[in-house]
Order: C-alpha cells, then structure tokens, then sequence
C-alpha cells in the first residue's frame, strides 16, 4: 500500500517541488514572463493541492484533508492573482487563512503548554503589528491580521509544531519580507532571495505534516 502511494500519488508532491523550484531560478527570466510564468507560479501550490487531495483519507479526517486542499486551492488562485493585481492576491490569501484557521480550530491541542500559549498569542498580535510598522498601511495590517489568526491557530493546533506551526510562521516572515520592500528598512537583496523558498517552503511543510497526521503516519499531540 506505501509503495503505491508513492508511485501513484507522490509524484504529485515531487511535481509540486519541481514547479516551485522552476518558478525560483526562473521568476526574473523572460521565458517566464506573462501568462507562462503566472500558471508556472500558480501551479507550484496548486499541485501541492492535488497531492493533498490524492492523499486524504476516509473516516472523521476527511472534512480536515478536505478544507486544508481549499485552502492550498485558495492560495495559488492568490499567486496567480497577486501577479494581476495585488489587492486580490491578497483576498485570495486572506480567505485562505481564513479556511486554514478553521482548520486548526478543529484540531487545537487539547494541553498546549505556557510557552505554546505565549507564542501563539504573540503570532497573533505581533503579526499585524509588524506588518504595519513595516507597511504603514492599514489595508496590509488588517490582511496580516488574517495572517496572524492562522499562524497563531496552527501554532495552538495539534499538529506537529517542528513541521506545520514552524512552515506557519515561515509563511509569516515572507510576508513581512514583502511588506518591508516599501519600508524605510532596506534589507537589500533578501526579499528577492528568501521570499519565494520560505513561502512555499512553509507551504509544503504545512501540508506533508497535515497529511501525515490525518493518514496516522505522523501521530498528533
């Protein structure tokens, strides 16, 4: 059964690396200039979500396996989007937290330690607030506001923190790195470097540990 999986639906997860990765090297190339470069960007998640799909199982986990596809559905409409324009980028992005959120609310630890309390609640409120004092504008601290919601709610959740909390809070920190590009801070070549391998990085992290929770191959906490 586990070496079919792997020859019949993690190959998907192996695509999904592969576009993102291509999308990397290849982001400032004109070949991957216009329409190309958006469904190659686009597809990088995408394909993370069909691997997902692929890979959800039967029983009590399916609504979970199934709400964490729409948020990885939501979130490359959002890459393709953002490239268009940038408000709806992130109304995609936004609505996917929101779906991510519900996600982890259905699976909070039912113990979390004070550390894990305090984390989660300085994710919350130390998001937004960053987000602002790297933006100035209102409009990205009530985005990051929903950024802040699903990063605390994943740390707070009982999946794995070293994999699904931690590729939360790499999903934080591209953000940030797009957010200082307006910024009086000048962080030089970084965003342009880090900000594609910790998003989706975060990505992948999120989804493989979710995944291998809900098929008993990663046990909850």
């Amino acid at each position: 059964m586990a070496k079919q999986a792997l020859i019949e639906q993690r190959p998907w997860l192996l695509a999904s690396i592969a576009a993102g990765t291509a999308f990397f090297f290849l982001k400032d190339n004109p070949i991957a200039e216009g329409v190309w470069g958006i469904l190659l960007k686009g597809s990088a998640v995408g394909l993370l979500a069909l691997y997902v799909a692929l890979r959800v199982p039967g029983g009590k986990h399916r609504a979970d396996g199934w709400l964490l596809v729409a948020a990885l559905v939501l979130a490359a409409l959002g890459d393709m989007a953002i490239e268009l324009w940038f408000t709806a980028g992130g109304a995609f992005f936004a609505a996917a937290h929101c779906v991510a959120t519900a996600l982890y609310l259905r699976n909070r630890h039912a113990r979390p330690s004070p550390v894990q309390k305090v984390v989660g609640l300085a994710l919350l409120i130390g998001t937004p607030l960053v987000s602002y004092w790297l933006s100035g504008e209102v409009a990205i601290a009530v985005y990051a506001g929903f950024l802040g919601m699903m990063a605390s709610t994943a740390w707070m959740s009982h999946y794995p923190r070293y994999r699904v909390g931690t590729g939360a809070v790499l999903f934080v920190v591209s953000d940030w790195l797009i957010f200082s590009r307006g910024a009086p801070l000048d962080l030089g070549v970084l965003p342009d470097l880090l900000i594609w391998p910790l998003y989706f990085g975060g990505q992948v992290m999120i989804a493989t540990g979710i995944v291998q929770c809900l098929r008993g191959e990663q046990p909850v906490r």
